[in-house]
């Protein structure tokens, strides 16, 4: 059995939860046409967040990482094609880190393509009636940091892993007192995850 791995961070910015690591944990030893679920919850910290998605990448050599993240304010799935190699925090992380126009890898390339069939993963999951788009900028803040770090790692070692980036709406429960901030339903990106996966293990080229 193959393995794929899930990775969802911990809450930052104030938030008492964050819809990524309660969806991947949903998710945690399930298996999706042949693949088993890893997931890990990793910190919302500069440097120890990329540590802790290449200390899993060791432990249990999956074929495929997608790293998933909150996106406040989004409205859909927001697939990601591009992380660049930059750390610009407009906030600190959870340890209180804000690191400003930093390189990630300060001999790294500009910036790395998701390796993941992402305009596939997009199409399927608007066909089942799940709103979703791709995106060209997961940001400069530790989403980012992950999804450029994670790619720098696979590529330096010339591992045959496919790697990508996820950002998720809020969940309804953190917008009660945040007005015409949209929401989507924990199950909803249950299910969305689910559907990059089978898209991801399908044999689907990056795109």
């Amino acid at each position: 059995m193959g393995r794929v791995l899930l990775t969802g961070f911990e809450p930052f910015g104030g938030e008492a939860v964050n819809p990524a690591a309660r969806a991947v944990s949903k998710l945690a030893g399930k298996s999706i046409d042949g693949y088993e679920i890893i997931a890990r919850v990793i910190p919302t910290v500069f440097g120890k967040s990329a540590q802790a998605v290449q200390d899993a990448i060791r432990e249990f050599e999956p074929e495929v990482v997608i790293s998933v993240g909150q996106a406040g304010g989004t409205h859909s799935i927001r697939v990601e094609r591009l992380a660049l190699n930059l750390d610009d925090a407009s906030i600190p992380d959870n340890e209180g880190n804000q690191p400003r126009d930093s390189a990630i890898v300060p001999d790294g390339p500009v910036a790395y393509w998701s390796t993941l069939p992402v305009r596939a993963i997009v199409e399927t999951l608007t066909g089942n009636m799940i709103p979703a788009y791709i995106s060209y900028s997961a940001g400069t803040y530790v989403c980012n940091h992950v999804f450029y770090a994670t790619s720098h790692f696979v590529a330096a070692n010339k591992l045959p892993i496919k790697v990508g980036f996820i950002h998720v709406p809020y969940l309804p429960e953190q917008v009660v007192r945040k007005p015409h901030v949209p929401s989507m339903s924990e199950e909803m990106i249950v299910q969305a995850l689910e559907i990059a996966v089978a898209v991801s293990v399908s044999g689907g080229q990056a795109n």
